[in-house]
């Protein structure tokens, strides 16, 4: 068997993926608002690019070391305050950048034509020819606004890295519980099929011994029975699953085994498909609700009734047992001994989850359950 670390999806693997995927597209974006007629201006963009390393930087500073670090090991003093320098250290860089990678380019001015044979003018940064109009260019930024817009991008660039670290510390977690609910729940469930009752085996052997000198057909059958029962729970509930045809000569088996101990007072009736399909199911599913039908529905001084129902229907498995209810018993509701329907329940859902549907109805003579669970084909 795998172990579940083998079974979690690679966090590290995936968490790299995402981070690649989103600063692939933060480095696109100055390539594609650079260009204009299909020219680049790479000059601007190489300029971005560097800026946007320095950002990046600062991510991944927060990625792997200030969250590791010190924010999962509630060091948040030391978070803090490395979150802090590392913000106002990438501010700085970038404003440095800004000034050094983009200054404000002074404008050209266009040679004035003084007539043919005449050298072209040149034109002070003061002077303006006739009939030019100055091209508006954009205010320049100050410092201030530098700084500012660079602080608003570190947070941002901090906030976002931290909440995606925070989501796959989450999921890594959840993963990781839900391996262990999974072990817990192999465990639980084999503790579950192996708890057919001592004082069967108990009293199916001194009836099977009774038998012998009274009827030994009978009781060569009931070995047979036995042996078949046995059979299946060394080896057929190892699995975590079996075919329906072995459960149903499980339940046979069960339940003619538990006919020896009871009179003709106690009619015991199964109710089976002729034709039984290739499917596969958990083992010992209904093993707890007769066992129970048994012991809360039979009375030694009245007449009692255990009737087993299985049909296949379409893509679901649809059981019913009903047994006979008496005033001086306890409900299987109600009961607390025994493997009981609050074990019966949880093993359910630690198969099915939500996927199956369980109705328990009971009135003053008849106590009946209803299991539909969903199939699969081999």
């Amino acid at each position: 068997m795998k172990s579940s670390e083998n079974k979690s999806p690679n966090f590290r693997i995936i968490e790299s993926l995402v981070f690649t995927m989103i600063w692939a597209g933060i480095f696109s974006l100055p390539f594609f608002m650079n260009r204009e007629l299909g020219v680049v201006d790479w000059n601007k963009v190489s300029g971005e690019w560097i800026r946007t390393t320095s950002f990046l930087i600062l991510f991944l500073l927060n990625v792997y070391i200030f969250v590791p670090q010190f924010l999962f090991k509630k060091n948040y003093l030391f978070y803090i305050a490395f979150t802090i320098i590392g913000i106002l250290a990438i501010t700085a860089i970038g404003i440095l950048l800004r000034i050094y990678l983009a200054p404000p380019e002074p404008l050209a001015m266009p040679p004035m034509d003084l007539g043919p044979g005449m050298p072209p003018m040149e034109l002070n940064r003061d002077m303006q020819p006739i009939g030019f109009r100055a091209p508006i260019l954009p205010p320049q930024k100050s410092i201030f606004m530098i700084f500012a817009d660079n602080m608003i991008i570190a947070f941002l660039v901090v906030g976002m890295s931290t909440a995606i670290k925070l989501v796959t510390k989450w999921l890594k977690e959840e993963g990781l519980r839900k391996d262990v609910e999974k072990e817990q729940l192999k465990t639980e469930l084999a503790l579950l099929r192996h708890q057919v009752s001592p004082h069967f085996f108990m009293n199916t052997l001194n009836n099977i011994h009774a038998l012998v000198d009274i009827n030994t057909e009978t009781a060569k059958d009931a070995i047979i029975r036995l042996s078949t029962l046995m059979r299946y729970l060394l080896y057929d509930t190892s699995h975590g699953h079996t075919s329906l045809k072995k459960e149903i000569e499980f339940i046979e088996s069960y339940i003619s085994l538990m006919k020896l101990r009871f009179s003709k007072k106690v009619n015991v009736t199964v109710e089976i498909p002729d034709h039984i399909p290739d499917l596969q199911i958990p083992p010992m599913l209904y093993n707890s609700i007769i066992e129970n039908a048994f012991k809360h529905g039979v009375s030694y001084q009245h007449d009692s009734f255990v009737s087993f129902k299985l049909e296949v229907k379409e893509k679901q498995l649809y059981c019913e047992v009903k047994n006979s209810k008496h005033k001086n018993k306890v409900s299987l509701e109600q009961s607390h001994s025994g493997i009981g329907m609050s074990n019966i329940k949880k093993s359910l859902e630690l198969l099915f989850e939500q996927n199956y549907t369980l109705n328990i109805l009971e009135n003053d003579t008849t106590f009946t359950i209803q299991l539909t669970i969903p199939i699969y084909e081999d």
